[in-house]
């Protein structure tokens, strides 16, 4: 038994190591790694956008709503229930086709430059070699995988938005729009560039939300890792603990902080976005630009309209993100590529 003196010296142990971060890879591995993270990155958002679609659909719905006419929705719930009195409850999946393989594109993406971007700051020695990233780096490399992943995303997000919200004719609704017919009469209307209308609100959502929502989800693990370090009756116990996972219910909290930053902090530029993209297919998108769809809804609503559909959007994100997150780490970790 150790003596009072030798009892209280404290053992080496490995430093602290957020969960999605790891040492340079080498050269053998790095493929396989590419692959878990395209692979699991796209099981992980398809998870995630079944559970959160009827969400998505009344945010699209509330944000899109003409500046020049009364509004159509009283809120969130109104939406709902306008939407499934109308529809149905599978009319809140309309269009969920397209956004599933954006999910799996957008997620696979946003894993696999988060992991590219944590190696370029170690090979630019932007952070040390062989050493856990700091906070601030981990911000970044997210806000670097998010820009990446925004030129996925636009056209993707273009033909969903279109499909979510119903066109009407001399007040009547028309027929729901189907993802071919849709992607033909953008191509017919406005060539290969009219897929990238709306790019800049997408950039800045993906790129500073991106950056929150990694950063915020290694934020939280870490304090979680402290919190249960301090608690710790041994060293044995605190290197048990920084060599497994956080526990489950930490790891869903981690995950649905990241998912709330993510969808906040950037929203009024989703709000533009979703306005310029619900735009009736073949009306003319020339002076429909980023800046001047932002300055016509702030003289509509002010700062209130930017944030229309917000509380819907970050309710959604909470199990969203969790189980994203939660997926994509328990695949990284018990389903491992050879």
């Amino acid at each position: 038994m150790a003596t009072a003196p030798e009892a209280c010296l404290k053992p080496e142990v490995p430093p602290l190591t957020p969960t999605t971060v790891s040492p340079a890879l080498k050269p053998r591995t790095a493929v396989m790694e590419a692959l878990e993270d395209i692979t699991y990155g796209s099981i992980a958002g398809v998870v995630g956008k079944y559970i959160e679609y009827p969400f998505d659909t009344v945010k699209v719905r509330l944000q899109s709503q003409p500046d020049h006419l009364a509004l159509q929705y009283k809120g969130p719930i109104d939406c709902f229930r306008q939407s499934i009195k109308a529809d149905g409850l599978l009319g809140l999946y309309r269009g969920i086709s397209a956004p599933l393989v954006g999910a799996a594109l957008e997620n696979s993406s946003l894993f696999f430059w988060e992991r590219i971007g944590r190696e370029a700051a170690v090979k630019f020695n932007l952070a040390p070699r062989d050493e856990p990233l700091p906070l601030s780096t981990l911000w970044l490399t997210g806000a670097f995988s998010g820009a990446m992943t925004s030129f996925i995303l636009t056209p993707v997000e273009l033909v969903k938005c279109k499909i979510q919200v119903p066109e009407t004719e001399a007040g009547v609704v028309k027929a729901p729009l189907k993802p071919i017919p849709v992607i033909r009469d953008i191509f017919r209307h406005q060539g290969i560039a009219g897929f990238w209308h709306g790019q800049l609100g997408t950039l800045i959502r993906e790129a500073g939300g991106c950056g929150a929502w990694f950063g915020s989800k290694e934020t939280v693990t870490k304090l979680f890792r402290q919190w249960n370090e301090s608690s710790a009756k041994s060293e044995e116990e605190i290197v048990r603990m920084r060599a497994d996972a956080i526990p489950l219910w930490q790891q869903a909290v981690a995950g649905a902080s990241a998912g709330m930053a993510y969808n906040f902090l950037f929203f009024p530029a989703d709000t533009i976005k979703s306005r310029m993209q619900t735009t009736p297919i073949g009306q003319s998108t020339a002076k429909q630009t980023f800046m001047s769809e932002g300055a016509a809804l702030w003289k509509q609503a002010g700062l209130k309209g930017m944030y229309r559909g917000c509380g819907i959007t970050v309710l959604r994100s909470v199990p969203s993100s969790a189980f994203i997150f939660m997926v994509f780490d328990a695949l990284k970790k018990y389903v491992p590529m050879q």
